[in-house]
């Protein structure tokens, strides 16, 4: 790639900080749109879980495929391709006749976002070379995110109480269509030097264990055991075959080396856990909101202020505090506040309370919000320098994953308890049958506080160092092995 002016890298960062907020906002803005959808497409719960899974299951299963295609035939011919298919896909969505459609057309939209996300973050590295200028161009690329948390559920809400709920799909239309133009206009063409080979295999692997253990998850309690039964034997069937199949590929798309370092075991674990919570959290708030207390979008929006204005607040407090202190403190704090949220309403059910609800928001935001940065930087840590690339993608993917099943797993709680939505006795059951998910949120906020206790100390390096030893070193199998 040539070497830009300052003024034109700034214009590539913003090129691409538009692709995210598209991207990052869609999320953010649907949840507050879900009872809206419940009651226009008549969405059963199961139907509404899968409105945002449709999407961030996509997402997860082909965010390394994007960026390694975007690497082997030219990044912004790949990134320009992802602003065509999520534009398109937004406006299908709009226009979406009944829930069935609008899943299916929530797919089209993750699949160009996957080739969004992954190859801008390639755009950028390549374009600053300077470790400072980069580290800058990141934290504002960090702070997009925080961004679309904040301004997510009050545009969704305004949008949504005034206009309809397709109007949150006609935002993405102006902003990708200029962020097209841009990119063709002022992204010079990049490619890697050496480009990761496919592997077709492994990703049907990745799209199989992931789609069938989502379904069986969404679907468990409105179908019976033999109906879900051969989707959770097909992600198990799945995961053994990657497994098996994975170290005998010379250019694996999942190196399973990686998961000798136990930073990188840690940062998968934890992204997973986080985000897990994170859309569990989106899902039964906003649904709380509006169709137990009765509040409009717009007004659920603003009480979800609490939580979003404090993501916004910590995450380049967060990392400041990577950079001079290392990610343990960050994800000790993180996981600490997002166990406490989680207790709050498990033992106390602060959602009854006006005083106990925002404490319990804000907690939940101070520690999602402390929480993103430390999750990349621990599992680049220790990678060799080629390799850190493939070890972000993996981290990537985990918070995606991290999001499909939090909403699969405590929206199967939520419909177990309170049975069809809109039913008399939805908003009397409503506090009862989401205690459980409130444990689940609770467990994976303390699930962030052990593992980053453990590891981010001096025995966790010790595993990461020999494992960038092992990577540099070891010889993978001809690639005529094992197929």
């Amino acid at each position: 790639m040539p070497e830009l002016s300052h003024g034109r890298r700034m214009l590539v960062l913003a090129i691409c900080c538009m692709s995210l907020l598209i991207v990052s906002l869609d999320n953010t803005v649907l949840n507050v749109a879900l009872p809206s959808l419940q009651r226009e497409l008549d969405a059963s719960t199961s139907g509404l879980q899968w409105t945002i899974d449709a999407y961030t299951l996509v997402l997860a299963s082909l965010l390394m495929l994007a960026g390694s295609t975007a690497d082997r035939i030219g990044r912004r011919r790949v990134f320009m391709a992802g602003l065509v298919v999520f534009t398109l896909g937004s406006l299908l969505c709009s226009l979406a006749p009944d829930l069935n459609w609008l899943v299916v057309f929530r797919m089209v939209q993750a699949v160009g976002g996957s080739m969004l996300n992954p190859v801008a973050m390639s755009i950028i590295t390549n374009t600053f070379t300077d470790p400072r200028e980069r580290a800058r161009a990141i934290g504002v690329w960090g702070a997009v995110v925080g961004l679309s948390m904040a301004a997510g559920p009050l545009v969704g809400g305004l949008l949504v109480d005034s206009v309809g709920w397709r109007s949150i799909f006609w935002v993405n239309l102006p902003v990708g269509l200029a962020a097209l133009l841009l990119t063709w206009r002022f992204v010079p063409e990049s490619r890697a030097p050496r480009a990761r080979r496919p592997d077709p295999v492994g990703q049907v692997l990745v799209i199989a264990l992931f789609g069938s253990l989502t379904y069986a998850i969404i679907e468990a309690p409105h179908g019976t055991w033999r109906s879900t039964a051969p989707f959770a034997a097909l992600a198990l069937i799945a995961l053994l075959a990657l497994l098996r199949y994975e170290p005998r590929r010379p250019e694996p798309l999942i190196d399973l080396r990686f998961f000798r370092s136990a930073p990188f075991s840690g940062a998968t674990v934890i992204a997973v856990s986080a985000f897990a919570a994170l859309g569990g959290f989106l899902f039964l708030s906003t649904l709380y909101l509006q169709n137990v207390r009765g509040l409009s979008a717009l007004e659920a929006g603003l009480w979800m202020l609490p939580m979003a204005v404090p993501t916004f607040l910590c995450a380049p407090l967060s990392g400041r505090l990577v950079g001079s202190r290392g990610p343990r403190l960050p994800l000790l704090f993180a996981g600490g506040a997002m166990t406490v949220s989680g207790l709050l309403f498990a033992l106390f059910e602060a959602e009854t309370s006006n005083a106990t609800l925002v404490v319990g928001y804000v907690l939940f935001g101070v520690g999602f919000g402390l929480v993103n940065a430390p999750i990349t930087n621990t599992a680049v840590s220790g990678m060799p320098t080629d390799q850190a690339g493939v070890a972000s993608a993996v981290a990537s993917t985990s918070r995606q994953l991290g999001q499909t099943l939090g909403v699969a797993v405590l929206g199967a709680v939520l419909a177990a308890g309170v049975g069809v939505g809109g039913s008399a006795a939805y908003a009397d059951t409503f506090v009862t049958a989401a205690r459980p998910g409130w444990w689940i949120l609770a467990a994976c906020g303390a699930a962030v506080l052990v593992l980053g206790a453990l590891t981010t100390g001096p025995w966790a390096r010790r595993t990461a160092e020999r494992a960038a030893a092992r990577l540099t070193t070891e010889e993978r199998p001809r690639a005529g092995v094992g197929g």
